[in-house]
């Protein structure tokens, strides 16, 4: 008999049962509307601005973010609001105002859709194989991260508490494609919100404020940097992360953020079902908007945790075996601390909704990339449109069953997010520098492309195993060897963004470029950007950026 931490009232089990009904029925209800491609991977390109961009910021807001930052904010302090704020905001309002347009514009389907009409058939097949692969290998993460989630706060088995919600997704993702996980999705959003908000609220009137959860820290730990942004950052010894400022500005703000934010398919693809190209630009605006709050829930459960836990938390090994909590539980156990009946149910469903979220982001973007970018590509070109509808239905059964298989890999790592940031080094840090330069660079060249995306992956890879097989490599990879793993992840994916520009760069200057004429629509330079029809400033999507810029730098001063 696994042993639990709270044991559900009869309350918390009808909320839980409540929203696995609410789910199921949306895509039964949706399953009517998906009968075209277009309706099944890109929702009928009919979405509003708000629900765009919410969907745009749940898909991303799964049990990963809940789970997986409040650990690394125990691990790491204040430092993991980074990947919130500096980590996420410039990237998104980048998106909104210059990329989108390109995207939106050339009606293309996915990234690697993009890269085919730019580079070429060999680049968007790299690519589509490196995504499809990454997808599967994220949503494992969301299926452990709930996995713990239940065994930690309910005694449920790991293996029940998998196939229960992955089979839930599977089945209304495939019902109703990208329409019903971004309906879903914002249902999610809400839930999150209900569920997580407490756990804050509580925590810091036990703690007495703001002032009073520093106090705590500073006691417990002995150092006043797990509650700065910035400060402790001038050295690569001054900070919990054992990282210095030049990691987080290039290694992250530049080289995973752009590069996850502008050019995952797993985001980019609830932006492409906006209804029109104002709303396309508008909806990751309103999303970094809200991103900017959601570190209230995610973040303050894991500075909480330093300050009122009685067990201490870790990422050994042996203490792990010998019955200690990891990293990853802290969000579970301060569940268990702050809620009741009825709360708690609340609270699980929150948790729930969010792996549903991330998992069933990753599923359909999974199945738009397989059906149209590898099986309609490579293997039948010329199918009726309802047989790719069908192919991806199946695809989405698979991608769920695969991922169950690469749940488990992520117990072999001492934080969820130190995986992850893992991953985004290999496969979205490379593809950053080649859909920019090829955005923003006539001069790329077909070549340059694929060769750059070839490069710039098998160097991270190939730096990782380095580190692994040699850690005093670690002192060439990420410039000190105090570095720990979030900070070897940041400038890795540094190195092999560079990587990538470089080879793309020397490679296409060696190389035939294709006319101007084959790159409108595709290219700065290149092309006309259609003219807001906007007269008001409050309309203009430029004029919410500006804003929404200004209270990033606020927050940046505040927290330093």
């Amino acid at each position: 008999m696994t042993s639990h931490l709270i044991a559900l009232a009869p309350v918390d089990l009808v909320i839980i049962a409540a929203y696995f009904a609410a789910v199921l029925a949306v895509g039964f209800y949706l399953k009517g509307r998906s009968s075209t491609g277009e309706d099944f991977f890109l929702a009928g390109r009919e979405m509003t601005a708000w629900i765009a961009g919410l969907s745009f910021l749940s898909a991303n807001l799964g049990s990963l973010e809940l789970m997986g930052w409040a650990a690394a904010a125990y691990q790491y302090g204040i430092l993991a609001t980074h990947w919130y704020w500096i980590g996420a905001i410039p990237a998104m309002l980048f998106l909104g105002v210059v990329m989108m347009p390109f995207y939106y514009i050339s009606k293309t389907h996915s990234v690697p859709g993009y890269l085919k009409l730019r580079y070429g058939e060999s680049s968007r097949a790299l690519a589509a194989v490196s995504f499809g692969f990454m997808t599967v290998l994220m949503s494992g993460i969301n299926m452990y991260a709930m996995a713990v989630v239940l065994k930690t706060v309910l005694g449920w088995s790991i293996g029940f508490s998998i196939w229960v919600s992955s089979l839930t997704v599977a089945i209304y993702v495939a019902l109703g494609g990208l329409r019903s996980a971004i309906f879903n999705e914002v249902l999610q959003f809400f839930l999150i919100w209900l569920g997580a908000l407490l756990v804050p609220i509580l925590g810091l009137i036990e703690t007495g404020g703001w002032g009073g959860l520093k106090a705590r820290i500073l006691t417990n730990l002995g150092s006043a940097q797990y509650t700065h942004l910035w400060s402790g950052l001038g050295s690569f010894k001054d900070n919990p992360m054992g990282i210095h400022w030049t990691g987080i500005v290039f290694g992250l703000a530049w080289a995973i953020s752009f590069g996850y934010w502008t050019t995952d398919f797993l985001v980019v693809q609830r932006v492409l079902a906006a209804k029109d190209l104002r709303s396309a630009r508008m909806a990751p605006i309103i999303g970094s908007a809200f991103k900017m709050a959601v570190p209230f829930i995610v973040i303050l459960p894991g500075l909480l945790g330093l300050a009122v836990l009685p067990m201490k938390l870790t990422g050994d090994p042996a203490a792990l075996a010998a019955g200690g909590h990891s990293y990853n539980e802290v969000l579970p156990l301060m569940l268990a601390r702050y809620f009741g009946p009825g709360l708690l149910g609340l609270g699980i469903t929150a948790l729930i909704a969010g792996f549903m979220s991330g998992m069933a982001g990753n599923v359909s973007a999974f199945a738009t990339v397989w059906t149209y970018d590898i099986y309609r590509a490579g293997i039948r070109k010329n199918a009726p449109d309802a047989h790719y509808v069908a192919m991806g239905r199946w695809c989405t059964i698979v991608g769920v069953l695969a991922s169950i298989g690469t749940a488990y890999l992520v117990m072999h790592f001492k934080s969820i997010m130190d995986y992850v940031q893992a991953l985004f080094s290999f496969f979205i840090a490379p593809l950053l520098g080649t859909v920019i330069l090829g955005m923003l660079w006539k001069r790329a060249t077909r070549q340059g492309g694929f060769w750059g995306l070839l490069c710039g992956t098998l160097g991270s890879i190939g730096m990782y195993v380095w580190v692994k097989v040699d850690p005093t490599a670690l002192r060439v990879i990420a410039l000190s060897s105090a570095a720990k793993d979030m900070a070897e992840n940041m400038y890795r994916a540094l190195w092999s963004f560079s990587i990538c520009a470089i080879v793309t760069v020397v490679v296409s200057l060696c190389t035939k470029p294709k006319p101007e004429s084959e790159l409108v629509g595709l290219v700065y330079g290149c092309t006309e950007i259609p003219k807001e029809k906007d007269e008001s400033l409050f309309q203009k999507p430029i004029f919410w950026a500006a804003v929404v810029a200004v209270v990033f730098v606020a927050l940046q001063i505040v927290f330093w």
